[in-house]
């Protein structure tokens, strides 16, 4: 794979990851900070579903069906071409709308660096921020457990 294309599908992939992560009204008011969206249509209109959920014991045994989880997905093109898709956990019908067309907007040349700058980044920021208070709220109520050894009498 070209350098290019894998940096280009990396960047894409770990945006994706991010609008996964973020709740509905961040989406909306990160994308309401470029303006008003360009001309756009629904190729693929948000649906909900259901898809199967594989697991492996230990992260490398055998897989296994674990169970289903609801999904909703949507793809918005931008009249210059570009297809975003927004796969989202859940029923929000609107967050799959917004991330597909952020997705769509990452694609674009134009706003890719506005998207980067002003929607993804502000949100990874949010999303490291809960995830570091989490962290020391769950490190404030660890017990470290240890055993005294006591000389033999």
């Amino acid at each position: 794979m070209d350098a290019n294309l894998h940096d280009a599908v990396a960047g894409r992939r770990a945006a994706m990851a991010v609008l996964a992560q973020a709740e509905t009204d961040e989406i909306a008011a990160a994308l309401a900070t470029l303006g008003p969206p360009p001309a756009h249509a629904e190729v693929r209109p948000a649906e909900t579903g259901l898809v199967m959920v594989r697991g492996r014991v230990g992260g490398d045994g055998a897989p296994f069906n674990f169970g289903e989880t609801t999904v909703t997905r949507c793809a918005v093109q931008l009249a210059s071409g570009e297809i975003g898709f927004g796969y989202v956990l859940g029923r929000d019908r609107d967050k799959a709308r917004l991330a597909a067309l952020a997705d769509a907007l990452w694609q674009s040349a134009e706003y890719q660096t506005a998207v980067e700058q002003k929607i993804v980044t502000p949100l990874r920021v949010r999303q490291q921020e809960r995830l570091a208070r989490s962290r020391a709220e769950t490190a404030a109520t660890k017990v470290d457990f240890f055993t005294l050894v006591r000389g033999d009498n």
